[in-house]
């Protein structure tokens, strides 16, 4: 099982929408519009669930932060 970050859970829970590729295909169509910071960081979470089956990916517990 992969080890997420909460900012990259937030930004999976921001994007999660029709499964792995549906995420990964809105955040690769927000790319250009992020700052170079948020861009870093989706990168990286797109790194990390690249690799996963469908499957693995539905098992994710994929929840926005609570706010503090």
């Amino acid at each position: 099982m992969i080890r997420l970050t909460v900012e990259e859970t937030n930004l999976l829970s921001i994007y999660n929408e029709g499964g792995k590729r549906g995420l990964m295909e809105n955040i690769n169509a927000a790319l250009p519009f992020m700052d170079e910071d948020m861009r870093e960081l989706a990168k990286r979470t797109l790194a990390k669930i690249a690799p996963l089956t469908e499957n693995e990916y539905t098992e994710l517990a994929i929840f926005a932060a609570d706010e503090v």
